[in-house]
């Protein structure tokens, strides 16, 4: 189950009151700069993450348009608009934002601008309640290896297909409950690819599960070898 810690106390708590109830993922966010394109990404993975393990999640926020058009080209599915629902209430909020009673996560501010999926994976790649200043070299890095990442993908759907080693499905589903560490789910990635004794097709059905978390598209390249 995941577990995320609430900023007001500074503890671990659920993010699921109830097995199978409604969680309510509000993101609270103004202006259009990239701390708040960061706020609405961070709510979009824990969104994801919360239906990966089979919790309803409705995810809810009252972006400006410019911000709105920023998030979609990121790959952040569209938020609803606040409105009254029951169920357990995680708000992710950015420094300067307050929300209402439930678990608030806090979103460290964030600089930079790229196209879009190298920006998104830039931001995975932080910690969110680190600063994430996005200089030339961490969005270099962060382009090059998406490149490496979906040539790669691309390279291993050619071969016969192989389930996901439950040792590495587990290592990341631990990652991204435990606290929504994005940054440990990219570290059993980077530990995949390297692994000399996995076969190439369950190193890319693990990419294609990992992906239904980071959403930068690791399968786009399918095909054009």
């Amino acid at each position: 189950m995941l577990r995320i810690t609430d900023a007001r106390t500074g503890e671990p708590t659920d993010a699921v009151v109830a097995r199978r109830g409604l969680t309510r993922v509000e993101a609270h966010v103004s202006g259009a700069g990239t701390t708040a394109l960061r706020v609405l990404l961070v709510a979009d993975v824990l969104a994801r993450a919360l239906e990966i393990g089979g919790t309803p999640v409705v995810t809810l926020a009252d972006p400006p348009a410019e911000l709105r058009a920023r998030a979609l080209e990121l790959g952040i599915r569209p938020p609803e608009a606040h409105t009254a629902l029951g169920g357990q209430a995680v708000h992710v909020l950015g420094p300067d934002d307050t929300a209402g009673d439930g678990i608030h996560v806090e979103v460290a501010p964030a600089h930079g601008t790229a196209e879009p999926a190298v920006l998104r994976l830039a931001l995975l790649s932080r910690p969110r309640r680190e600063p994430a200043d996005l200089d030339a070299a961490a969005l270099t890095a962060a382009r090059d290896l998406l490149s490496r990442w979906r040539k790669a993908v691309a390279n291993w759907a050619t071969r016969p297909s192989r389930p996901v080693p439950e040792e590495v499905r587990q290592q990341l589903r631990a990652a991204w409950e435990d606290d929504l560490d994005v940054p440990a789910v990219l570290d059993v990635l980077h530990r995949v690819e390297a692994a000399g004794e996995l076969p190439d097709g369950a190193r890319f059905e693990t990419y294609a599960y990992a992906d239904r978390l980071l959403g930068i598209e690791l399968t786009r390249d399918i095909g054009t070898l």
